[in-house]
């Protein structure tokens, strides 16, 4: 019959569900190194236990070796002479026993003892969780919520206790002691003093073993989750593909009323999530990914990279972003791409820089446009503003920043250039032949050969002149009529105006001083 000792060593190994040998081994070697700490002494020492008596003896052992040339060791070592008076059937290689007597041992052995069986069930404890859950990792376990500490919450696994760090904690959820959730065991860490098993609320494995439990096709294989970007208490992104054509994988994943979903968001509490049918072609997986909002194209601008540049409508730049860069963040997560996301005005706004740095656009000088006063391009011009393009392409906000400019001048500026580009609105009258004329001169230009133009401009009396004109300065001869051309009748009647308007303020300026004197003439008079 076994002894007591023994009894409680087996009650022992089941609690903590390790070998009794185990523990067995731990209360032989404390008695071993307390019987060597009361006996002061180097020599190898051991103890067994006896099963059924439950008596622990400890003993010295020596090795036996050939000869005196042999011993390395004389405290644990003895020649083969020496042993075989002890005991003549003793060979080389044999160990000989020299039991201690542990009667003596106190209460600091026993003390001693006591701690180096504790220190070697803890070993083995761990030990075994690390056997028990180490090729485990990813799988999802059902816990007990046993206490909830400052930053972690501890749970009871049956076997042992498991740790969920803060950083694997959903910010949705709130745990009370003895509730009954899942976790995903992450990783057994051996070196972690207290629970060594880490689990989490916040991989995406729970998310996919979710969906095996409450979707029928994705457990049989018809429906496969091919990518999963999360972002735990805030939103997670899945993607889903059919291996029948017959079954629509986001239907099935969201169910009749969107009850499937539903309980898998209540298991989350409450995170959203967004169901998206997977797409070999990544450019259309990138619009999907990017869901609800609405893109207008993709293109890939370095495959090996693996970067995307995504257009958007003006209206949708925030909603592909997301709220604080989520959507667009969890979109590159599930496409393992990164997204450059720009709307239709940036882009446009970047291929006229692009444009403009290669020499390829347009630079008119703001000069041309006729309608703009004096007054009114030196103040342009002073703010920088030398083109007519640059001049388009500013809104009313930017021109009330220039000094000397205010909104009634902003409407004459934006008049202005629409006229110049020959957009007029119903209603304004355009100027006389502003259409016709021009293409008629050209029309009869070209029917004309240059002498005969030039003939016509200089006048009859120079007729002689022409026909003893080189082809060279003939062409002179037009470059010059052509820019005597650009005084216009449109200038002589802006430049009357000016002039009766200088005349006008003249008149104004005159009344004013006559009625001044008027008026000092009768405090004269009083």
């Amino acid at each position: 019959m076994a002894s007591a000792l023994y009894q409680s060593i087996e009650m022992l190994s089941r609690d903590k569900g390790i070998d009794p040998g185990i523990v067995i081994g731990a209360v032989e070697d404390a008695i071993a190194l307390a019987t060597r700490k009361y006996y002061k002494t180097q020599e190898n020492m051991r103890a067994e236990m006896d099963r059924e008596s439950g008596e622990i003896r400890a003993y010295v052992f020596k090795t036996v070796v050939e000869g005196p040339e042999q011993v390395e060791d004389e405290t644990n070592q003895m020649t083969l002479e020496e042993a075989r008076a002890l005991a003549p059937e003793v060979e080389v290689g044999a160990e000989l026993r020299f039991y201690k007597d542990t009667t003596p041992l106190g209460r600091i052995a026993a003390q001693m003892a006591k701690q180096v069986i504790f220190q070697k069930v803890r070993e083995a404890e761990r030990d075994t969780v690390y056997n028990e859950y180490n090729h485990r990792a990813g799988e999802v376990l059902t816990a007990t919520v046993k206490r909830l500490e400052p930053m972690d919450v501890i749970f009871d696994l049956g076997k042992a206790e498991a740790r969920m760090p803060k950083r694997e904690q959903s910010r949705l959820e709130q745990f009370a002691v003895g509730e009954r959730v899942r976790v995903v065991l992450l990783r057994v860490d051996r070196a972690a003093k207290g629970p060594q098993v880490i689990v989490s609320r916040a991989a995406p494995t729970l998310v996919q073993n979710l969906f095996q439990s409450e979707v029928p096709e994705i457990y049989d294989g018809t429906v496969s989750i091919k990518a999963i970007a999360r972002e735990a208490g805030e939103r997670t992104k899945i993607a889903v593909q059919s291996r029948d054509k017959d079954v629509d994988p986001v239907g099935a994943c969201v169910g009749m009323k969107g009850m499937r979903v539903q309980s898998i968001i209540r298991e989350l509490r409450g995170e959203k999530i967004d169901i998206i049918e997977y797409s070999d072609e990544i450019t259309t997986f990138a619009e999907k990914a990017l869901q609800p909002a609405k893109v207008s194209r993709v293109s890939i601008t370095d495959l090996g990279e693996k970067q995307l540049e995504v257009i958007v409508d003006d209206t949708q730049l925030s909603l592909a972003i997301g709220k604080k860069g989520q959507n667009v963040r969890l979109a590159a997560k599930l496409l393992q791409w990164k997204i450059d996301i720009k709307s239709e005005e940036e882009k446009r706004q970047e291929v006229e820089q692009q444009m403009t740095a290669m020499g390829g656009g347009p630079s008119t000088p703001i000069e041309q446009v006729t309608e703009l006063g004096d007054a009114i391009l030196e103040k342009l011009i002073a703010a920088g503003i030398t083109t007519v393009e640059s001049l388009a392409d500013m809104t009313p906000e930017q021109l009330e920043e220039v000094p000397g400019i205010g909104e009634k001048t902003v409407e004459k500026i934006s008049v202005a250039v629409r006229h110049y580009f020959g957009q007029y609105e119903e209603g304004e009258e355009r100027p006389a032949g502003a259409e016709a004329a021009p293409a008629a001169e050209e029309e009869e230009s070209m029917e004309k050969t240059p002498e005969e133009i030039l003939a016509g401009e200089a006048g009859q009396g120079r007729a002689e002149e022409v026909g003893g004109l080189s082809a060279e300065d003939l062409i002179d001869a037009e470059e010059e009529n052509s820019e005597s051309d650009a005084y216009s009748d449109a200038d002589a009647r802006e430049e009357a105006i000016e002039l009766n308007n200088d005349s006008v303020d003249t008149l104004v300026d005159e009344s004013q001083d006559l009625s001044d004197e008027g008026i000092d003439d009768g405090r004269d008079r009083g």
